[in-house]
């Protein structure tokens, strides 16, 4: 038996951003979940729709956001901004006292700027370290810490940062002193066979079934990264994790889809 506290890593994808009912929704589910916990969340279309408001054309490769100065900053003003800080307050308003973060707040999550052998990124961040010490002090003071997907590189630079790789690199530092389960919801029941059958949950996945998954097709564009994510997260010490809808929060029955080696 593992002397470590439990701690729940839940990060929210855009859609149920997008949504307000279903936000709020997972907001009050998100508040009732007992013990120690972090959310993460990603940015949604507000992002997008932003910059197009203003004159930008959001450029997208392999489902990852080219960053250039202008789309900077409006990535900053929502995630850090708009999204991170309705989220807060929403929590607040549940009775949960969260406190929201960029990765440059306190230091804790330092990323470098990525170096791609044939794509600029732009001002995009690979999570480099998290600052465990000051994560453990926020949450061992009754903190719920609530990060967006915005980083820094330590010399004064922020940077886009994927948001589930800032919960999939949470969940690895924070396995060193809990034991963590890391939960990632979005608006499907789970990993599916058929996207457009919510009945076609796999249930169950390992290193093997998802090589045959990837090789047969049924597993393809945004869900490998966060496959790729979810394995080396159990391979350097995270607990469990499970992917679906956020109603999963709700009950460790609900149909979901959970990781393991």
């Amino acid at each position: 038996m593992s002397n470590k506290k439990p701690l729940s890593i839940i990060k929210i994808g855009g859609n149920i951003i997008d949504d307000a009912t279903e936000l709020s929704q997972f907001l009050s589910d998100f508040s009732k979940i007992e013990g120690n916990k972090i959310l993460v969340h990603g940015g949604g279309k507000s992002a997008t729709k932003m910059a197009q408001s203003i004159g930008l054309v959001p450029q997208m490769i392999e489902g990852r956001r080219i960053t250039d100065q202008p789309m900077l900053d409006v990535v900053v003003m929502i995630y850090a901004g708009e999204i991170n800080k309705n989220v807060v307050a929403q929590l607040q308003a549940n009775n949960t006292n969260a406190m929201g973060f960029s990765g440059a707040d306190g230091n804790l999550i330092q990323s470098t700027k990525r170096n791609h052998p044939t794509i600029d990124y732009g001002f995009v961040g690979d999570v480099q370290k998290v600052n465990t010490p000051l994560l453990e002090t926020l949450i061992s003071s009754g903190i719920v810490p609530v990060f967006c997907a915005i980083t820094h590189d330590k010399n004064g630079q922020l940077l886009n940062t994927n948001a589930d790789t800032i919960a999939s690199e949470l969940a690895i530092a924070a396995s060193e002193v809990f034991e963590v389960t890391l939960n990632y919801c979005f608006e499907k029941a789970g990993v599916l066979t058929d996207v457009e059958d919510e009945n076609s949950v796999i249930k169950n996945i390992n290193q093997e079934l998802y090589s045959q998954l990837k090789t047969e097709g049924a597993i393809h564009s945004g869900m490998i990264p966060k496959l790729d994510n979810c394995f080396n997260s159990l391979s350097k010490g995270v607990q469990k994790i499970r992917i679906g809808h956020h109603k999963m929060l709700q009950s460790e029955d609900s149909v979901c889809t959970t990781i393991q080696l």
